[in-house]
């Protein structure tokens, strides 16, 4: 038995729900964490994970185990998710992986570029760089080098824009050309839901969300993952939502253009999740108030045969 679900999708177009509902089914699933935000632990109202009492309904994997300063990589990632699957097989479990971060699907089930080794002193001369000239202008440099690349991901995204940059110095070859160049795809019978909507639609919903995560304390989680990490350059605050919360307690911005900015990030982040996704024909696609169970339960069909 080999079969793996994914629910992926743009951020706050109701993934958690729909993963839920295949448990409240009495389906033995174990949802796996396929979002790079939701594995840093400090961040649990921001990134949107799922609450403690969700997590009771059925297991989760991976979430919020990463350090604030910690970095983490598709690789590393894709390591751990490759075990939880095994894991969850020898159960006798329906590994579900729930998330909005492409790259993840991309490299679980298409493979992913095995890049070289970089040298250590590249590596060194780009977090520098990033450090004192911040993320923006190293982000306009990756624009000039790797356009195809940089659209993908945000300006603020200190781990990912130093990467590319790393990896273009050292192999002379653009991030995004690497990325196309994948070994054999991993052997899983893989049913792919998408969950979303027209970012005219969704973009309501996640500005009201960003409202009620600041009445459900994101304010005071970001104020106490400053006091435990004050270094604003470490890999979990690049989050959206994480690095605008810190700019407000650091009184650069007012809560008013923190929740502005939060918004408009949360909004382009969306688009780029949303083009993404659609352009890979092999999601079955549901809005939000849609029930995805029926498809599900047909792929299981042969679950226990």
């Amino acid at each position: 038995m080999n079969k793996v679900i994914c629910i992926m999708g743009p951020t706050g177009a109701g993934k958690t729900a729909q993963s839920l509902a295949m448990a409240k089914a009495n389906l033995p699933i174990c949802i796996i964490n396929a979002d790079s935000r939701q594995l840093y632990k400090d961040f649990p109202i921001i990134s949107a994970q799922p609450s403690e009492e969700e997590k009771s309904i059925c297991p989760h994997k991976l979430f919020g185990y990463l350090e604030t300063k910690e970095a983490s990589s598709a690789g590393v990632w894709l390591e751990r998710a490759k075990k939880e699957i095994e894991c969850a097989h020898a159960g006798g479990q329906i590994p579900v992986f729930v998330g909005g971060t492409g790259f993840y699907f991309r490299a679980l089930f298409d493979g992913i570029a095995e890049i070289p080794g970089i040298p250590e002193e590249i590596h060194e001369h780009f977090i520098r760089e990033i450090t004192e000239k911040g993320s923006q202008a190293l982000y306009e440099e990756l624009q000039k080098i790797d356009t195809e690349y940089a659209q993908k991901i945000h300006f603020n995204d200190k781990q990912r824009i130093a990467r590319a940059l790393e990896v273009f110095t050292a192999t002379g070859k653009k991030f995004s050309d690497w990325h196309k160049e994948t070994p054999q795809a991993t052997q899983y019978d893989v049913l792919r839901i998408g969950i979303g909507l027209p970012l005219d639609e969704l973009a309501p919903i996640l500005y009201k969300r960003t409202a009620i995560m600041l009445e459900n304390g994101a304010l005071e989680e970001a104020k106490k993952a400053l006091e435990n990490c004050p270094d604003i350059t470490a890999p979990g605050w690049t989050g959206i939502g994480c690095i605008e919360l810190a700019n407000y307690l650091l009184k650069k911005y007012s809560l008013e253009e923190c929740q502005t900015l939060w918004n408009k990030n949360t909004r382009a982040y969306a688009k780029r999740q949303w083009t993404w996704f659609r352009a890979d024909t092999r999601i079955h696609w549901f809005r939000p108030e849609e029930q995805s169970l029926p498809s599900v339960l047909e792929f299981l069909e042969h679950f226990r045969k």
